[in-house]
């Protein structure tokens, strides 16, 4: 699983002009999947976004989690995390799931998450066209993969 982490001071998603989830701070999380994953990739990666000490403390340093801060998370699906631009100038997406795992691998995350920060959080939907609106609050941007663990 690979993960873009953005902290922000707002942001949303609208599918067909309607508003699904939206957020204030927190983090918004573009999420990608890949054939190869299972729970203990859900389990590191949720445990590592709810824990990331990226919120200012009382002095300014990143030293808060988004739990601590008291922020929300807004989970994006972006299979196009997994493209490959090696060869020619066509993105090959063979690495990243297909919709029949990712699908069920996306909605375990979900659960996931939720149980990590203790709170319900807000989603896109999966395979939809979506229009994804945020303030990257720094700007702090992080890109976490699953596989890189050690």
């Amino acid at each position: 699983m690979i993960a873009v982490i953005q902290r922000v001071s707002e942001s949303s998603v609208k599918i067909n002009g309607k508003v699904r989830g939206s957020i204030g701070i927190g983090l918004m999380v573009l999420l990608g999947i890949e054939e190869a994953d299972a729970q203990e990739d859900m389990d590191w990666l949720s445990r590592k976004i709810v824990h990331l000490r990226i919120f200012p403390d009382d002095g300014g340093v990143m030293n808060r989690s988004v739990v601590e801060a008291g922020g929300d998370i807004l989970l994006i699906s972006q299979f196009t995390l997994h493209a490959s631009t090696k060869k020619g100038n066509r993105p090959s997406y063979i690495k990243a799931a297909k919709p029949d795992f990712a699908v069920p691998m996306y909605e375990k995350f979900i659960k996931v998450l939720e149980s990590e920060l203790g709170k319900p959080i807000q989603t896109g939907e999966f395979g939809a066209d979506m229009k994804v609106a945020l303030v990257n609050d720094g700007p702090v941007t992080i890109m976490i993969d699953s596989k890189n663990r050690v």
